[in-house]
């Protein structure tokens, strides 16, 4: 007895070991490739059976998944090669708004509720408690939306003519949420700036408690 393959079978089967194995994936690039992998053989599986609406279907689902899978290739390559401002300032333009302010007028005080962050487009201002300047294009006020308490940590004041725009929290963090190249420059710019912050005057960022035994450390020694 001769066994005859039925590739068309096979075809089909393998479909489904693809499909299923899509599911079980954990991260989305493999994912991806796998289910491009199973809409393939499904089209060539329901052509040669003549099944139409799953030829239909994953005719559909083909181009869709692979779209998706450029779009995590860009990304990918964006947060590899994202060093520059340039392009976090394009994809806050669309929300910015203008909030003008001369010499010595505050933009936000110490403890005051977070609610928007802030990009100066020209000008310089001053972190008071930490003694930074921050000058020409720079992104600030973002720590403050990731603290417990989601209030401002130091206070900014202009040093001189200041044009500043603003982007609300909700346009933030949508932002923060669902552009993942977005997302890691604003960790890196916070931890750059907690780093740095830390060694310039590490008692703004330590705990209240924390510093008074330091505090108190130091009186004993001295005594």
């Amino acid at each position: 007895m001769v066994f005859e393959i039925d590739w068309v079978q096979v075809t089909g089967w393998v479909a489904a070991a693809l499909t299923l194995s899509a599911y079980a994936m954990r991260t989305m690039l493999p994912l991806r490739v796998v289910a491009i992998g199973a809409n393939l053989f499904f089209i060539v599986y329901s052509s040669m059976e003549g099944i139409i609406p799953t030829l239909a279907l994953h005719s559909i689902l083909l181009p869709f998944n692979t779209y998706r899978l450029w779009e995590i290739l860009r990304t990918t390559r964006q947060m590899r090669t994202l060093t520059a401002d340039a392009q976090v300032f394009e994809w806050l333009s669309p929300f910015l708004r203008p909030m003008p302010l001369e010499k010595d007028q505050y933009i936000f005080r110490k403890g005051d509720p977070t609610d928007c962050l802030y990009m100066m487009r020209s000008g310089k201002l001053l972190l008071e408690e930490i003694d930074v300047t921050l000058e020409g294009e720079q992104i600030f006020g973002e720590i403050a939306f990731f603290t417990n308490e989601r209030t401002r940590t130091v206070s900014a004041r202009c040093l001189d003519h200041c044009e500043i725009m603003m982007v609300d929290e909700a346009a933030f963090m949508r932002l923060y949420n669902q552009h993942p190249a977005f997302g890691l420059y604003i960790v890196r710019l916070i931890a750059s700036r907690l780093l740095d912050g830390l060694q310039r005057s590490p008692e703004v960022y330590l705990d209240p408690k924390v510093r008074m035994a330091i505090l108190e450390s130091a009186r004993r020694e001295r005594a």
